[in-house]
């Protein structure tokens, strides 16, 4: 069982994640004993989390694909491998940094993994920096639906759905 979902003050260096972030946020959810790593909570939030969040990357990815945006992180560069769409860019077993620079905007998902065994908690912080007037544009309107994303994937950490 975890706790609620919290939206939390950032606790990242900015610059050293994604130097002239424009956008940054950060939700944070308790675990308590349950015994996990950054790449294991990363992975039940993307691979396991709620069917209706692929449904909606899948329309996402229909909508952006004729404006030449990417769809995954495919080809990027990936020192630790994939997660689903996103290219990890470094990994500690306390924290994992993914995601991928793209036209219009770039974004890096920074998941920390911290506590005692009663007292662990995992936070997820989310970066962007928007490249022009197409990803100041979408970042507007994909923000309501980022919050209710992370949240949604956050909460099934400890026992994930499907």
């Amino acid at each position: 069982m975890t706790g609620p979902v919290r939206e939390v003050a950032p606790n990242v260096d900015a610059g050293a994640v994604l130097s002239g972030a424009q956008f940054i946020d950060a939700f944070r959810v308790e675990v308590g004993a349950t015994q996990l790593s950054a790449r294991e909570a990363c992975t039940r939030m993307v691979l396991h989390g709620p069917r209706w969040i692929d449904a909606l990357t899948r329309l996402r990815n229909i909508l952006v694909k004729p404006l030449g945006l990417k769809t995954s992180g495919e080809g990027a560069p990936a020192p630790h491998g994939m997660i689903g769409l996103f290219p990890v860019l470094s990994e500690t077993p306390e924290r994992l940094i993914a995601g991928f620079d793209d036209y219009h905007l770039d974004f890096r998902v920074v998941v920390d993994v911290a506590g005692d065994a009663a007292g662990r908690r995992v936070t997820l912080t989310t970066l962007v920096r928007t490249n022009n007037l197409l990803g100041r544009t979408y970042l507007t309107l994909i923000v309501p639906f980022h919050k209710l994303v992370a949240r949604s994937m956050m909460g099934d950490i400890v026992e994930p759905a499907r």
